[in-house]
């Protein structure tokens, strides 16, 4: 996959719909209608993204169908088949309060409503049960799951996430 760091990935292309070139893709969203005015997406071509203007798009659930300027068969919208869809990351809906994408929160301070400051957000660990966030207290790694009942607010003037850690979690990584 090529360096796709300013991207995010919007879905696939699933299948061609009717023959006017017009295709069904598969948005991976929660809400898809926030992505009805895209002007432009993004399709991967062997790690290059390649820029399709958005002529109409009509949504149904999480699918939708797309008509893309210039794709005008059905020859021209099956080159387009099974393949990733991005947009920027500036494209991205604004999250509020104690919602937040993961990119947007590496690099800010972690505070714990007892303890304090507990460090900066270095990374986001994505394991198949739950995403992790890694920060360094004193030199030592402190790794705290991200859910509800744990961040209470994520202050993007300032970039700070407050936290309420569950008794004794940061004991067990800051003593010998």
């Amino acid at each position: 996959m090529g360096n796709f760091d300013d991207y995010f990935y919007l879905g696939k292309v699933i299948k061609p719909h009717g023959y006017q070139g017009r295709v069904s893709v598969f948005l991976d969203t929660d809400d898809p209608d926030a992505y009805l005015t895209t002007p432009v997406i993004y399709i991967d071509f062997d790690s290059a993204l390649v820029p399709y203007f958005v002529k109409d798009m009509n949504l149904l659930n999480n699918k939708a169908v797309i008509t893309f300027q210039d794709v005008d068969t059905q020859e021209q919208a099956e080159k387009l088949l099974k393949r990733d869809m991005y947009l920027p990351l500036s494209q991205l809906p604004e999250l509020k309060g104690n919602k937040f994408y993961f990119h947007e929160i590496i690099g800010m301070k972690l505070v714990d409503k007892q303890f304090g400051l507990v460090g900066t957000i270095s990374e986001i660990l994505e394991y198949s049960t739950q995403a992790i966030i890694q920060t360094f207290h004193k030199e030592k790694e402190v790794l705290i799951p991200i859910s509800d009942d744990i961040i209470l607010d994520v202050d993007r003037v300032n970039h700070i996430v407050h936290v309420d850690l569950p008794d004794g979690l940061l004991e067990v990584y800051l003593t010998e």
